[in-house]
């Protein structure tokens, strides 16, 4: 049996793409669209989806708000966030029934969405689950809006120092930071410098969790500058990363079952 599902995207052009990809994909019947949050809370109570996929940033109410007040609903669809709202590599959502997926959407990792809401739906019925499916669903929003509150107090753009001036470097454009002797040196994909934060504890707190591992008690590294993985001995591995040196970095034994569950090494 086909989903049943409802596209909430403030640009058509969005919707139309996302369309295109489950076409593709197979399996899910598109039975509405909604531009915003208000007329996407309207369309999914009087259409009774299945799975809705809502983008985040959206004028008047945000995805999340939309999350929310379809606490209040009797039958909660699966909800999988399609957005381009910044960089998330969070593996919390990963293994649970509410997904979040960056723009543009990669084809194969659509499928797997679609195949993780069916399998819950599914999972729902069989064992009738009444009020504990909402209740789980609940649990996975609030975590989700936990986390994005989080990164309110994290900073996109970071100072650091190169020879005697200071450039503000995106987050995103950070390779690897690591603790040397006259402190905290941060590499970027051009760049290299210092930054005023005093331990890589005190700059972590300010990046992404997501993306940003410390994989080593020296080192801080972005998972998205990762160029090449290289076994190394007793079965652990170095990174070589993506800035002009390559530079390698070791994996400590503790990080080392984590990045294999990731990569699924």
């Amino acid at each position: 049996m086909d989903l049943r599902a409802v596209l909430v995207d403030d640009e058509q052009l969005a919707r139309d793409e996302l369309g295109f990809l489950l076409g593709q994909v197979g399996g899910v019947e598109i039975i509405g669209q909604a531009g915003n949050g208000v007329e996407a809370l309207t369309t999914i109570d009087k259409l009774q989806p299945d799975v809705v996929f809502l983008d985040v940033q959206m004028p008047g109410l945000t995805g999340f708000e939309v999350a929310r007040r379809m606490l209040d609903t009797q039958a909660l669809p699966q909800i999988i966030f399609v957005t381009a709202f910044d960089q998330h590599a969070i593996e919390a959502f990963e293994v649970n029934a509410v997904d979040y997926l960056l723009k543009p959407v990669d084809p194969a990792r659509l499928e797997m969405a679609v195949d993780r809401a069916r399998r819950r739906i599914s999972i729902d019925r069989k064992l009738d689950l009444g009020e504990a499916a909402p209740g789980f669903v609940q649990a996975q929003i609030e975590k989700i809006v936990q986390l994005v509150a989080e990164r309110q107090h994290r900073r996109d753009r970071l100072a650091i120092k190169v020879g005697e001036r200071f450039m503000l470097v995106q987050a995103e454009e950070i390779v690897y930071a690591s603790l040397a002797d006259d402190g905290i040196v941060v590499v970027t994909l051009k760049h290299s410098g210092t930054s005023n934060y005093r331990t890589l504890d005190e700059l972590q707190e300010r990046l992404d969790p997501g993306v940003f591992w410390r994989v080593h008690r020296s080192h801080l590294v972005n998972i998205n500058k990762i160029k090449e993985i290289v076994p190394w001995f007793s079965r652990n591995y170095i990174l070589r990363m993506k800035d002009e040196k390559s530079t390698e970095i070791p994996v400590s034994r503790t990080q080392t079952r984590r990045l294999r569950e990731y990569l699924k090494l």
